[in-house]
């Protein structure tokens, strides 16, 4: 799955928003609620993203980062608490104009599982990156303080 959405804000900002766990949880309110645990962008960090458990799911994703650099690039592990797939999610931003386009991909989907899996995740990610990023992006001034939402 790949969504690729362009941010009139500098992409010092957009990592910020993408990386700080405080306004993490507040642009994924939009998706499944998940809020990080121990997130940081250092290559081998690991950390969980948790959300609210469903039927046949924990709640809880843990990730490993694979490749980090600040604020251009991000690649972490994403597999469920419980085993499975072991799928890949990147970031990457770039000076877009007066803003920054941000590419979001994730990848290593394999079976019926796995494509239903992205079809869904897709859904969700599609929401949070339309509706959640950008009222996160907003909420956040240039000297990187936050505004209420």
């Amino acid at each position: 799955m790949r969504i690729v959405r362009d941010y009139p804000y500098p992409p010092a900002l957009v990592w910020r928003a993408l990386t700080d766990p405080e306004l993490v949880s507040l642009w994924t309110a939009t998706g499944a609620g998940a809020r990080p645990e121990g997130l940081r962008t250092e290559v081998g960090a690991t950390f969980r993203y948790v959300a609210r458990s469903r039927p046949g799911w924990s709640g809880v994703v843990v990730c490993h980062v694979l490749a980090a650099d600040a604020p251009w690039r991000l690649r972490y592990t994403w597999q469920d608490a419980s085993g499975g797939a072991i799928t890949e999610v990147s970031y990457r931003l770039e000076s877009h104009g007066e803003g920054t386009r941000f590419t979001y991909e994730h990848t290593g989907f394999t079976g019926l599982g796995g494509f239903l899996m992205e079809r869904l995740l897709g859904r969700v990610r599609r929401r949070m990156l339309a509706d959640g990023l950008p009222a996160v992006l907003a909420s956040i001034d240039h000297s990187g303080h936050q505004h209420s939402l």
